[in-house]
């Protein structure tokens, strides 16, 4: 009888291990390029919890494949259709800003292949979109969030500079400007620059002779960087603030001391982790690299990959590409790493907001705005 029992479950574990699949999922980011710095804190938490939670609960096997966008929507798209059509994907996360998730977007709505944005935040991404959804905010519930918090602290009276390139900082500046004088505070004026640019003297000349209270810039930390210290540098002394395209250790980097005082906002701080999740993975992230600051983007780069494979779960078959874009957008209560997260029909998240302040070289957790 005991041999039979060997026998049975030996053959059940060798039924078991043939039935198991591996399911692909490709990743689209930004590796190297101009915004490399968010591509690859996004990819450090997509691997992190690839290697934590390798397979689904039937024992197949999830991979990941990686491409470098560069940045760049051309390669967006000419990545995305590789991914897609020669390497098999049965599901798609990335891209990082906007422009180059659109890309992404367009190709997984052609080929019906669910797909996860880790932090391309502008409202109407996905108003059109079927296979789509996104674990970050929208840039009105950030900007709205952000200037309804800025004026319960006593801001009054704020400049507003936008990219004029990018409909990122349009957006977010939109919400921002909407929310700020709805709660009866003064916007002094608004200002433009554009991507790329480098020489802010005329800017900063304008903003110190308004003396604002607050300077809202809500645009990526190549040109934030650049444009404080030079503020800074002529004696600038508002407050400086931006949405989550300033979430990452370059600006600190870029900004140098001009960065300290400045604010912004972000999906996660790994000094308040808001789940059991956030906490299990702060410690195997400091596990595997020394430091237990897990950057925002990190963290959602690493719910964009859990998000996914929770939806493969709830499916008789983790590669069927309609049940796992179905079981996406009936997420609820998700629990994440950056926090608790819904999605709703569109593929949109609702969940919580948090303000940090860089001090010493370093964020720190300021407060945190959860949807009302």
């Amino acid at each position: 009888m005991k041999k039979f029992s060997l026998i049975a479950l030996a053959a059940a574990v060798a039924i078991s291990s043939a039935a198991a699949k591996e399911i692909k999922i490709g990743v689209v980011l930004p590796i190297t390029g101009a915004v490399a710095a968010y591509g690859q804190t996004a990819w450090a938490g997509i691997k992190l919890a690839n290697k934590l939670e390798p397979t689904l609960k039937n024992g197949d096997t999830i991979s990941l494949v990686l491409v470098d966008n560069k940045g760049d929507k051309v390669e967006t798209a000419t990545a995305t259709t590789r991914l897609v059509s020669e390497d098999k994907v049965s599901g798609l996360i990335g891209a990082m800003v906007t422009g180059n998730t659109q890309q992404v977007l367009q190709i997984a709505d052609e080929k019906k292949v669910p797909m996860i944005a880790p932090a391309a935040t502008a409202d109407k991404l996905l108003d059109r979109a079927k296979y789509g959804a996104r674990v970050t905010f929208m840039d009105s519930f950030q900007g709205t969030s952000f200037a309804s918090w800025a004026v319960s602290q006593g801001m009054k009276t704020a400049v507003l500079v936008v990219d004029q390139s990018t409909s990122y900082s349009i957006g977010l500046a939109r919400a921002f400007k909407k929310e700020f004088e709805k709660q009866g505070s003064k916007l002094l004026k608004e200002l433009k620059i554009s991507s790329g640019d480098k020489d802010f003297k005329a800017i900063v000349s304008q903003i110190n002779s308004l003396n604002p209270d607050l300077v809202y810039m809500p645009f990526y930390h190549p040109e934030a960087a650049l444009l404080v210290r030079q503020a800074r540098q002529i004696g600038v002394k508002s407050q400086f603030a931006s949405g989550d395209g300033v979430s990452n250790d370059t600006f600190i980097e870029l900004a140098s001391d001009a960065s300290n005082g400045y604010l912004y906002t972000d999906a996660f701080d790994s000094s308040n982790p808001p789940t059991a999740k956030s906490k299990a993975f702060v410690e195997a992230y400091a596990k595997e690299n020394g430091d237990s600051n897990v950057p925002g983007f990190t963290a959602l780069g690493a719910d964009s990959y859990y998000l996914m494979i929770d939806a493969m779960n709830r499916c008789a078959d983790g590669a069927d590409r309609e049940c796992v874009n179905k079981e996406i957008k009936n997420s609820k209560n998700f629990e994440g790493v950056s926090g608790i997260i819904n999605i709703d029909k569109k593929g949109n998240a609702e969940r919580s907001i948090v303000i940090k302040e860089i001090a010493g070289g370093k964020a720190m957790y300021k407060d945190t705005v959860n949807p009302k």
